[in-house]
């Protein structure tokens, strides 16, 4: 079979009717395709619109499921539908098919048109003058393979064209135009090169600004490789090397003339989703492409993101560039860390962490994100761990005296008894103490008479020592700069007593008791901050306190408190003591004969003594080691 007449077959094919058959099923199928990457079309929707426009509708629904969507603006319709529980790839495909809507694909971008079946053609103006060989045309968004068969059938002119240009609308106006004009008018409108092949036989290629280039080698080298003169005023370009490479210069340039530029020089394909404003001062040597648009956006509001071999640049906040990563941490613990982050380094991206995968949700521009994520590398080191062994010791040395001579008349005779050894602790009995009298009666003219029955003497000599040694070692572990607590202590209790009078005609009272407590504590806190070298640095506070005498059985013990701080650099594993902690106390009472009490040596005869002496010492050993 003949190329030409292959062409033509295929021409025919691609605009009839048959051809049309299963369009809804390529389009699921590829629906579903682009679904594994963009989740969004399979979010289920609850939406209820009533004589809203096609557009709004389509654009909120991209808008509200993070989807890239195009919508050609010729499409005016009017919607009243309800959706509940469906997917977006079903609203779609729903639309698709009650409005006679196509989808185009173009990587992760969906662009929705017009699709023109051949059962209900769209009435297209060509009219043509076979006498004088001149061609009238208006064109509004139809598309070339209709455009194409209707003139192969009013010119006997054949047009071969391949399947992806079948769908390409085209636009133009044209009024008595020799038909080789009408048809380089129309290409030149529409982005085409229309070339005649053979007699009567023409071929529809795309212009070659519209070709994809992607490998420079491919391209013409000499224009490459010397400065274009029509480069825009300030803007100078030189080609390095086959890789790619290139110097550029700008100065007071607009950005969107230095992108178009560069991008035509390259032979890069782009999409501008926004209107790029603003100037910029450049000059780079030896960059790729990627460097150059990412040293010009640097600071901008621009952005841009890589699909295939198509470059998509526009705003940062449009969803389109917009990424959405999750980094994990390896080492640190996710908590807290949006808080250290600098406030410029989260500027434009959301974050949102995410404990249960010790990761953060990072969702913006790409060139930011990167940004954050170089700084969170920097900072997830392994935190070290300070295991630190403190050692308490508590000496308590007591000493008390007691001494004194009791005398008395009891409701009865007493008994003699007591303890003589170690301790002098005795009762003497009337009886006893009339012999010792009757003694002493014998000795000259001395005579001191007898006793009653019911008379007694007490004669207590006693003195206690006491010596005491507490040693407790608790080991505690903590990150680098947390603080670790350690806390012992004991709790007493105090009768608390309130009496209310309850009513107002017949008053009564009523007492209510209650035991309230009251603690003594001996805590340790220990703040470490390790740095490079291992040193460590110890924020140590240590506070003590103690009971005193009740002033009464029910009444609240009184309490000594002790406290101090102290802040040390010290080297891995060194041990440190704490001393100082001392408690002396020194209780001298008695009670006796008035004056003679007093009285040096005769004292001890008329008064009953008690000397207690008590200290207490308490030292703390603290050793902190670096772990990981």
């Amino acid at each position: 079979m003949n190329k030409n007449l292959f062409f033509l077959f295929l021409l025919l094919v691609s605009s009839s009717p048959l051809f049309g058959q299963g369009r809804l099923e390529i389009i699921e199928t590829k629906l579903t395709e682009l679904a594994q990457t963009n989740p969004g079309l399979n979010e289920k929707v609850e939406l209820s619109v009533n004589d809203v426009s096609i557009q709004e509708f389509i654009r909120g629904l991209a808008n509200a499921n993070n989807l890239n969507i195009n919508v050609d603006p010729s499409l005016n319709t009017k919607i009243v539908s309800n959706f509940s529980g469906v997917t977006v790839k079903d609203v779609l495909l729903f639309l698709c098919k009650k409005y006679d809507l196509d989808l185009n694909f173009i990587g992760s971008i969906i662009n929705v048109t017009q699709y023109i079946t051949a059962s209900q053609p769209k009435e297209i103006k060509l009219i043509y003058d076979s006498l004088h060989d001149k061609l009238s045309f208006d064109f509004k968004g139809d598309t070339l393979s209709n455009v194409s068969k209707i003139l192969t059938e009013i010119s006997s002119r054949n047009f071969i064209l391949s399947p992806e240009l079948s769908v390409k609308l085209l636009n133009g106006y044209g009024k008595n135009l020799p038909f080789e004009t009408a048809l380089q008018n129309i290409a030149s409108a529409n982005n085409l090169n229309i070339v005649q092949v053979e007699d009567r036989v023409y071929q529809i290629k795309k212009a070659e600004s519209e070709l994809p280039t992607t490998n420079p080698s491919t391209r013409d080298k000499k224009k490459l490789d010397k400065n274009n003169p029509n480069l825009v005023k300030g803007l100078s370009f030189k080609l390095l090397s086959e890789d790619s490479k290139f110097t550029v210069s700008a100065s007071s340039v607009s950005i969107s003339d230095i992108v178009s530029s560069v991008s035509e020089q390259l032979g890069k394909n782009y999409f501008l989703f926004s209107e790029i404003k603003g100037v910029a001062n450049l000059s780079l040597d030896s960059a790729n492409y990627d460097e150059f648009l990412k040293y010009l956006f640097n600071g901008t509001e621009y952005t841009f993101k890589k699909t295939g071999e198509i470059y998509f640049i526009g705003d940062r906040s449009i969803e389109g560039l917009r990424s959405t990563e999750v980094f994990s941490f390896k080492y640190r613990t996710v908590e807290k860390v949006v808080d250290i982050i600098p406030a410029e380094l989260k500027k434009g991206i959301e974050l949102k962490p995410f404990p249960d995968l010790n990761s953060l949700i990072l969702s913006g521009s790409q060139p930011r994100i990167d940004e954050l994520k170089n700084f969170l590398r920097d900072i997830d080191r392994v935190v070290p761990v300070i295991q630190i062994e403190v050692i308490i010791v508590t000496i308590n040395d007591t000493k008390t005296v007691s001494t004194g001579i009791k005398a008395g008349l009891k409701d009865k005779p007493s008994q003699t008894g007591g303890t003589i050894f170690p301790t002098v602790d005795m009762t003497l009995s009337s009886s006893s103490i009339n012999n010792i009298l009757d003694g002493i009666n014998g000795l000259g003219v001395l005579n001191l008479g007898k006793v009653t029955p019911n008379f007694y003497i007490t004669l207590k000599l006693l003195e206690s020592q006491g010596y005491l040694k507490l040693r407790s070692t608790p080991k505690l572990a903590t990150l680098n700069g947390h603080e670790a607590k350690l806390s012992i202590g004991t709790t007493e209790y105090y009768l608390e007593v309130q009496n209310t009078v309850v009513g107002i005609q017949n008053p009564f009272p009523v007492q209510s008791q209650n035991y309230k407590s009251v603690n003594a504590d001996l805590s340790v806190t220990i703040n470490p901050i390790v740095s490079g070298d291992e040193q460590i640095t110890l924020d140590i506070g240590v506070k003590q306190s103690s009971f005193t005498t009740r002033i009464a059985p029910t009444a609240p013990p009184g309490t000594i408190t002790r406290d101090f701080q102290s802040l040390i650099r010290v080297k891995n594993e060194d041990l440190i003591v704490l001393g100082g902690l001392d408690e002396n106390s020194i209780n001298d009472s008695g009670e006796g004969v008035p004056f003679l009490s007093r009285i040096p040596i005769i004292k001890w005869l008329f008064s009953s003594r008690t000397r207690a002496a008590n200290k207490n010492k308490l030292t703390v050993f603290i050793r902190a080691t670096v772990i990981y």
